[in-house]
């Protein structure tokens, strides 16, 4: 928890909450959050203890969520296609990677990098003699930091509610969306 008091005016100013916003929201006095923020009270522990929890809470549901930066036209290859399937689709809508979807769910991933090994190493001609691992799938409601440390290890993050896949993230999608606010 934030244990400065004068933490509190940045914090308010930079969810562009009013006093009065976040009084209704904390359950305190709007004057008494003016007085906390002109250094003109002591509060009480329980009042700004109140504030606090008030600001992370609000601020947690103004944080990004996977669903508003996820791509929603998942384009995807089956295991028994051919590799040149999977090259056509990547030419096709400028992407690297592929998921590789079976009945709605992943099985793995299908990369530019991953196809030139193969063709290195005649691994074979379908997706499922060089797919890899599949990549991590996660909810809807996964928020972006989440996201953005799986990215880290990962080409692309998968979402998928009820048992369906739903959408796509990768590191373009969050700087272009998340970023650009």
């Amino acid at each position: 928890m934030i244990t400065e008091l004068a933490e509190i005016k940045g914090l308010r100013n930079k969810l562009g909450l009013t006093q009065s916003q976040l009084a209704k929201i904390s359950g305190v006095s709007q004057s008494l959050i003016a007085k906390i923020e002109a250094d003109r009270i002591d509060p009480t522990y329980t009042k700004v203890k109140k504030i606090f929890t008030a600001l992370n809470d609000y601020g947690k549901k103004q944080e990004l969520k996977a669903k508003d930066i996820m791509n929603k036209k998942v384009v995807s290859v089956k295991p028994n296609e051919k590799i040149s399937e999977a090259i056509k689709k990547m030419r096709s809508f400028k992407i690297s990677q592929l998921p590789v979807v079976e009945e709605h769910k992943s099985i793995g991933l299908v990369s530019e990098a991953i196809i030139l090994d193969s063709m290195l190493n005649k691994k074979g001609d379908k997706i499922k003699d060089i797919m890899r691992d599949s990549p991590p799938v996660i909810s809807e409601k996964t928020a972006v930091n989440v996201i953005s440390n799986l990215l880290h290890s990962c080409q692309l993050v998968l979402v998928s509610e009820s048992g369906r896949l739903n959408g796509v993230v990768t590191r373009a999608d969050i700087l272009t969306k998340a970023y650009s606010k």
